[in-house]
Parts: structure tokens; C-alpha cells; sequence
């Protein structure tokens, strides 16, 4: 059996003024999307599922999901707010979307196979792919859960145009992980970066620091563990407006409670992401150089 890659897209990318999945940052009208799937099929993998919201699906199945007809199976999985565990309720008032662990846990009834989960507005390279599906060829879990997330340089993940969200690695003497700090407000300062927390204590970092950008190899025991995890965030949080649900999260309860081993994987491919509008053109440049090196054709799909 293959693996899966499951794709993020639901969000409105509302700093950036739009539907980012949709817009076009390749010489021929491609999606930061249509790099990775790209990447993904030339890495092996067998099928893609799409995480949307509804209110999208029409647009989202014209502009992006139909050019992979014939060339990969494609799923669809839609996250909303009222998709919760038996016995919880939407409570009144909520908008916000409750993150990442619930997102994926929405796409349970499509993936029954090992799978990379990554972030629909995020260029994660070639070689990213490769080392994702070399690790999922063979993941199976044992006495933990088998996990193993692709790292990157926090330095070569910010942007020049505003802050961001991450998720800094700690890594024990074998490299593997032992902890995940989800920071909000990273900014650069000088050849570092740097945020403050919520009780106004200032954090630096040099920038050299291993962070997670949402690229997750799992297998399919993850959906009970986070169904699971889910339940005691409702219990706890539930009420709140703005709570959210993270897959790091999930991921540090599990190896604070020793249920799973998580492999850091680093790829030498580099990162581009698209979290403000400016930030557009930096990645049109940066393709546009990879095309005329040839890494990429001059169209996807063509």
C-alpha cells in the first residue's frame, strides 16, 4: 500500500488578504500546491487528500484538484466547526477554526495508509518529499507510536514582512525529538529572531534553531490519539472563542507520556512560504530561478 499526502487548505489565510491555495506563483499559473504535488507524485506518493472547507470546494476542484485527474488519486476531506466528538457541540458564538488537530482528524474516513501531512500555502522542496516517503515506506508501530516530522532551519522560515507562528524543536543526544514549543510573533532580529510570550518575557533564538512547519509522517494510529487528545482539549477549553487544537501539541503529550519515538528528518531543500502578501513576489523569484536551473519545468502540467 502507498502513502498519502494530506494537504491543509482550509484556511483563509486572512493576514494575507485571500485564498492563498488558489493563487498562482508559477510561470504557467501554478500553486504553491501544484509544486508540492508535483514533488510528491515524482517522490512515489499514491494519493492526495485535500483538507478544505466546504464553502470552497466548487472553486478548489476547478482551479486546483482537477489538474491531477489521471495522474494520482485524489480525496477530500472537509474540516468544520462542527465536526466534534460524540456527545460535544459547536458552542454559541464560535468562528474560529479549532487547528490543526482537528483538521486532520476530519480526514479519518479517507486515510487507512501511512501518510505526510504538510501545509497547503507552504513550498516544501523535491528532496522533502523524497525523505518523507523513504520513511513512510517502512513506518509501522511498535510498542510507541511510530512518527517522524521533516525539520527546517528557523532562520530560512521567516519572513521578512511580519511576524510568525512556529513550533522549535528540542532534540535529544540521538536527534530525536524530545520536546515542541509552539511561539506566535517570531520576527527577525539581526542574524536571529525573536518573540515575546503572553506574560511579556522576551525570547531569543540565533535562528539556527530546528522548527516544525507542519511536515508530519504518521501512521493511521494517530486518529485515535488524537480523537483522544480532542476530547480532554473540549473538556478544558472547549468554551473559548480562540482556543486551538495543534498537531505539535498532540505530538508533545505523546512523548511526554513515552507512547511515541519521533524520527527529526532534515531536508536539504529549501523553504518558501507565503504568510503576507508580500511575501508573494520572494517566492515567484525563487521558483522562476529553480525553473531556469531546471529543477522544475517551465509547466507543471503541460
Amino acid at each position: 500500500m502507498g502513502a498519502s499526502v494530506v494537504v491543509l487548505a482550509a484556511g483563509m489565510g486572512s493576514r494575507y488578504g485571500g485564498l492563498k491555495q488558489l493563487d498562482a506563483v508559477g510561470p504557467s499559473g501554478e500553486t504553491i500546491i501544484d509544486y508540492s504535488i508535483y514533488d510528491a507524485i515524482r517522490a512515489g506518493f499514491t494519493k492526495i487528500v485535500f483538507i478544505i472547507r466546504r464553502d470552497i470546494e466548487d472553486a478548489f476542484k476547478e482551479v486546483v484538484g482537477s489538474k491531477y485527474e489521471g495522474r494520482i488519486e485524489v480525496a477530500y476531506a472537509f474540516q468544520q466547526l462542527d465536526a466534534l466528538p460524540e456527545g460535544y457541540s459547536l458552542p454559541e458564538g464560535r468562528e474560529k477554526p479549532w487547528g490543526t488537530g482537528q483538521a486532520i482528524l476530519c480526514a479519518r474516513d479517507v486515510v487507512n495508509e501511512n501518510f505526510v501531512v504538510i501545509n497547503g500555502d507552504d513550498f516544501y522542496g523535491a528532496d522533502s518529499f523524497k525523505t518523507a516517503a523513504d520513511y513512510l515506506a517502512t513506518a509501522k508501530d511498535g510498542d510507541k507510536a511510530d512518527i517522524s516530522m521533516v525539520a527546517f532551519i528557523l532562520r530560512n522560515t521567516l519572513s521578512d514582512f511580519g511576524s510568525v507562528c512556529r513550533g522549535v524543536c528540542s532534540t535529544d543526544d540521538n536527534g530525536n525529538l524530545s520536546g515542541l514549543k509552539e511561539c506566535c510573533g517570531i520576527e527577525r532580529e539581526g542574524d536571529g529572531a525573536a518573540y515575546t510570550d503572553d506574560d511579556g518575557v522576551k525570547h531569543s533564538f540565533t535562528g539556527d534553531e530546528l522548527v516544525s512547519m507542519n511536515m508530519w509522517n504518521f501512521t493511521p494510529s494517530i486518529f485515535d490519539e488524537i480523537e483522544s487528545q480532542f476530547v480532554d482539549f473540549l473538556k478544558e477549553r472547549g468554551t473559548e472563542m480562540k482556543s486551538e487544537f495543534y498537531i505539535p501539541s498532540v505530538v508533545n503529550e505523546m512523548l511526554a507520556s513515552d507512547r511515541a519515538a519521533v524520527n527529526v528528518l532534515r531536508s536539504t531543500a529549501q523553504w518558501f512560504g507565503v504568510t503576507y502578501r508580500e511575501d508573494k513576489d520572494f517566492v515567484q523569484q525563487s521558483i522562476a530561478k529553480m525553473v531556469e536551473e531546471g529543477v522544475y519545468p517551465k509547466s507543471l502540467w503541460g
